[in-house]
């Protein structure tokens, strides 16, 4: 793609809060007033999860620990003790009809994966108060970006590998259902106690970036989307395989392969397009440097990657 074809960064939209008003109006400072959900849309959505039924009175809500584009992330306890996540989702601001019930599908379809050491386990989901909650597993050690950005040396090649392949066997999982992440990304793995890694988010990332370019000129930078995706072509399986050959760079470095210093979000897409970024030093093994450079390669990445791990 020339320079001239890659997509230029727009600019954010105001955000919303997370009871799902706009900063204004009435219920604010002079927007107009967010719509209220029908009969009808509850009508709809109540044929795929509970709708206001009182489930959120099962969790007692602690503090906010996390939050994304359209969601917070809340530390929660229920009646056994036993503490899990919860996610809370503006899916009627952010959302058409038909666009509600793809996404509430998605969370019926990430209920039925099997179970895997390495992924996240999602524990119920439903409505309430305007918002879909979806509870998950907890990882009581924070996230991997929190571990690389207080990391100061880099690790061991031993370490590099334990932390790839706990990864790759979660998303060889997903892949052998049928399943796509499309959001692989330090924020998305947590780490449990024992120091297990857990990749979360599963399957959402569609629902929420119908629009890529736009999606990350307003959230954050695409150090970890695929040059297909860039260029519109739509996420399949080979797209996942990128964000890992990514992931697994910065296991060994400490950074992306395609951050640099001073760069701008346009820099960055360029980047990634042209596959520039630093060769892994020579420290690593020659195994480890090959498999980083077929996993980022333009042309068919995938192709050389099996999951035999």
């Amino acid at each position: 793609m020339a320079n001239a074809d890659v997509p230029a960064p727009r600019a954010a939209a105001e955000p919303t809060r997370p009871g799902g008003k706009q900063n204004g109006g009435p219920n604010g400072n002079g927007a107009p007033n967010v719509k209220e959900p029908s009969a009808s849309d509850y009508a709809d959505l109540e044929e795929i999860l509970p709708v206001n039924a009182g489930r959120l009175k099962m969790y007692e809500v602690g503090k906010q620990i996390g939050t994304g584009k359209f969601s917070v992330v809340y530390r929660a306890r229920m009646a056994d003790g036993r503490h899990v996540a919860l996610k809370k989702i503006n899916i009627f601001d952010m959302m058409d009809a038909k666009s509600r019930t793809k996404c509430l599908r998605e969370v019926l379809m990430l209920q039925t994966i099997s179970k895997h050491e390495n992924l996240i386990a999602y524990l119920d989901a439903f409505i309430e108060d305007n918002e879909l909650m979806i509870v998950f597993e907890w990882a009581e050690s924070g996230d991997l970006r929190r571990l690389l950005r207080k990391t100061t040396t880099p690790f061991e090649e031993r370490q590099v590998w334990n932390y790839f392949l706990q990864v790759a066997g979660a998303i060889a999982h997903m892949h052998e259902q049928r399943m796509m992440h499309r959001d692989i990304k330090p924020a998305n793995i947590f780490i449990s106690a024992s120091n297990v890694l857990k990749l979360g988010d599963l399957g959402l990332g569609r629902v929420f970036s119908n629009d890529s370019v736009e999606a990350f000129s307003k959230v954050g930078t695409p150090l970890y989307m695929s040059p297909e995706v860039l260029h519109g072509q739509g996420y399949d399986f080979k797209s996942d395989v990128w964000s890992l050959g990514c992931l697994l760079y910065e296991f060994a470095t400490l950074k992306s392969p395609f951050e640099a210093p001073n760069q701008t979000l346009y820099d960055i897409f360029k980047r990634i397009n042209n596959g520039e970024f630093d060769q892994l030093p020579d420290v690593f093994s020659h195994e480890l440097r090959s498999l980083v450079s077929r996993m980022l390669a333009k042309v068919n990445a995938c192709k050389f990657i099996r999951w035999h791990m």
